[in-house]
């Protein structure tokens, strides 16, 4: 009874949603939004689509649009929101969050058909539990999970906690709600999880430009010389007059703007996405200013989930924002750093730190799995490896003309630019002086500071690469450490993923909404990210130890 109860009161919100869309201009046209197994909702056809493959298949007014703008303009939170703006006090993307939260907690908002059928819940690392959590100690996941959480709760209990305790006693429907924790983090994952970077017509981010037409709100506006349009709960079609009609006023212009798209953020992700969205300022495709969601492949048949691509990221960027991840996933990718405070032990630090700084030097860099192609035991073809070649920035200059550029230059995988960082970490004492004497010839001679490029060919004459390759060698091989003794080896998650997915499939699409199927499900992702990460370390360590016994040769 409990589930049959559930799935009429999942219908009753669905319908809702779905008038509440159509009533205030959205079009579905060849499409619907229903359930998409443990993702949630999703966007599905109801048609085949056989022709042309720039079919539009679902509209949604600009106007509907939820952005640091709209918030501003709102007639009841926007007075208050626009002073803290003004002060500093609020950035664009917390505008938005303190929003969702008033809107979630105020009974009677007009975007409740909306906001009831949000997720309450998300698989990202943020939500996990500690025995969760614990599934990915040793990863940069990990530490960056718990800086996180400490960061929002700081957050909520300095700032956001007061700021939505204000806004709900605007209006006297929402003074009896109390904000918690929950509430922010909830808003916090809806904007990072479903906002969209968005080019607005300019009329939209500053309505005070518009030259004649405005939406009218009626007395509740809190100045009237901004334009609000507005927003039915009751099902009912306000005639919207805002808009451009001439393309070439000044309206068209485009400002970026992140914010939700109701209907449009229902797509779920896929690589190989069957639509993208698009926005149509002026209303020549749609007839009026809306973002569309338009078809780039044929679909045989209806029932088809639509999804659009929600860009090139690797595991630890999906788990992180999103909840999910990618069975190898190809665009993942490691993230290696040198600790700040181990610099700090060094040699000379103070004059190594000045010549990083010198050099706009970065202590960590991204490893992307595609660069793996390009290495000693990569499948490059020769074309690639051409593109390789001209594409790698490395200076071959040398003061003495004895240092010359290594035989197996075009093989590195690593980006120079952090190479360079750690042959400056890596410099001796007596390559410091002589280094400073090559570099003192530039402010001797032509009287002027020596560029970063010149820095790193100073650094790489003196040096050469077996200080950083022995140092890089050593970032991987501790980070390999801390991954295995935080989660146990490659070959033990490979393992454990095995039997996951041997067991019985009723226990991850049974029952969605189970406590017990979520854990398994973020279990799962996180044993897939960190066995990906370990991969890749492998990986990476195998190019990095045989640069460093090809350099240790050239080098005698």
């Amino acid at each position: 009874m409990a589930t049959a109860a559930a799935a009429n009161d999942e219908g009753a919100r669905l319908d809702s949603f779905l008038q509440w869309l159509q009533a205030n201009g959205g079009e579905l046209r060849g499409c619907t939004i229903r359930r998409s197994g443990r993702e949630g909702y999703g966007v599905f056809s109801t048609a085949a689509y056989s022709g042309a493959t720039d079919e539009v298949v679902m509209v949604v007014p600009l106007d509907l649009a939820i952005t640091p703008m709209r918030v501003l303009q709102d007639p009841l939170v926007g007075p208050r929101c626009r002073a803290l703006f003004e002060e500093g006090g609020v950035d664009d993307r917390l505008l938005v969050m303190l929003f969702l939260i008033v809107e979630r907690l105020r009974p009677s908002s007009l975007w409740k058909p909306y906001l009831d059928m949000l997720p309450s819940t998300f698989g990202s690392s943020i939500w996990f539990t500690e025995d969760e959590l614990a599934e990915l100690e040793g990863t940069t996941l990990h530490r960056a999970t718990v800086m996180q959480r400490k960061s929002l709760q700081t957050l909520f209990d300095g700032k956001v906690k007061g700021l939505v305790g204000e806004l709900l006693n605007v209006d006297e429907s929402g003074s009896s709600s109390e904000v918690q924790f929950e509430d922010f983090l909830w808003a916090n994952s809806i904007f990072w999880t479903r906002a969209l970077n968005i080019p607005m017509p300019r009329s939209y981010v500053f309505p005070e430009s518009l030259d004649e037409k405005q939406t009218k709100i009626g007395d509740d506006c809190c100045d009237p010389s901004i334009s609000v349009p507005q927003i039915t709960g009751a099902g009912i079609t306000v005639n919207n007059t805002s808009g451009n009609d001439n393309p070439k006023s000044s309206n068209t212009e485009s400002i970026w703007v992140e914010g939700l798209v109701p209907g449009i953020d229902f797509c779920n992700h896929n690589v190989k996405a069957l639509a993208t969205w698009e926005v149509d300022s002026a209303g020549h495709v749609t007839g009026s200013p809306s973002m569309y969601l338009v078809l780039g492949t044929i679909l045989a048949t209806s029932g088809t989930e639509i999804c659009i691509n929600y860009g090139n990221k690797g595991n630890e960027e999906l788990l992180y924002l999103y909840g999910f991840v990618i069975d190898n996933n190809p665009d993942d990718y490691l993230m290696v750093h040198y600790p700040a405070e181990a610099l700090r032990q060094v040699q000379s630090t103070d004059i190594k730190m000045k010549l990083l700084e010198m050099q706009n030097a970065e202590l960590r860099c991204l490893l992307p799995r595609s660069l793996l192609e390009n290495g000693f035991f990569g499948s490059c073809s020769g074309e690639n490896k051409e593109n390789k070649k001209n594409a790698i920035p490395f200076s071959s200059y040398s003061w003495s003309g004895q240092r010359k550029v290594p035989s197996y230059i075009q093989k590195v995988v690593f980006p120079q630019e952090f190479i360079s960082t750690l042959r400056t970490i890596a410099l001796q004492d007596h390559e410091l002086e002589h280094a400073a004497s090559m570099l003192g010839e530039i402010g001797s001679n032509e009287d002027r500071d020596p560029s970063s490029e010149e820095l790193r060919s100073a650094i790489w004459e003196v040096s050469g690469d077996n200080g950083a390759l022995s140092l890089l060698v050593d970032l991987l091989r501790v980070k390999m450490t801390e991954l295995e003794e935080g989660t146990g080896t490659e070959a033990s998650d490979s393992q454990l993923l095995e039997k996951f997915d041997h067991s019985d499939s009723e226990d991850v699409t049974r029952s969605d909404e189970g406590n017990e199927t979520k854990s398994k499900i973020n279990i799962r992702s996180c044993i897939v990210y960190r066995r990906g990460q370990k991969q890749l370390t492998k990986l990476f360590l195998r190019e990095a130890e045989y640069l460093l016994e090809l350099s240790s040769k050239e080098e005698t």
